[in-house]
């Protein structure tokens, strides 16, 4: 079995490592980005074209718009919550359902109806109006 290596170098000032190379940071040209702009260049301009800099833009906050959209099936779903909270009401056969005052901005088409609706909403797919009227219901468009 050899022997470790601080036992083979007893009696060497630098272990076999040179002069400066145990210490620190220093072998390694300095610690993280360091050199970037001086002896790592080269692998700056290579490997990281991109790392200065700023790239790309954000649109103001006031200018995009998050649309919060509602497909049939998850209407359906939520009926009972909707009434309690006071965004739907039943009339007869009709719910008459206000998704303006639940949140939500658009109605989409995933889903079959299963009950008359009439819809307020902003804005509506055609294939979800057409789903609605076909079962009786009405969507009508706020803004």
């Amino acid at each position: 079995m050899s022997s470790k290596r601080s036992e083979r170098f007893r009696g060497s000032r630098t272990h076999g490592r040179g002069k400066k190379a145990g210490r620190g940071a220093g072998m390694r040209g300095g610690r993280g980005n360091a050199g970037l702009h001086k002896h790592r260049f080269m692998w700056l301009l290579k490997n990281d074209r991109d790392h200065f800099g700023r790239h790309g833009f954000k649109r103001h906050r006031s200018i995009v718009t998050q649309i919060k959209a509602i497909n049939l099936t998850t209407l359906q779903n939520i009926i009972e919550t909707l009434i309690k909270k006071g965004a739907a009401k039943k009339r007869g056969e009709a719910i008459i359902i206000d998704l303006s005052k639940a949140g939500y901005d658009k109605l989409l088409s995933k889903g079959e109806v299963r009950h008359k609706l009439n819809i307020k909403v902003k804005r509506a797919s055609s294939n979800s109006v057409a789903k609605i009227e076909k079962a009786g219901g009405k969507v009508k468009l706020v803004k």
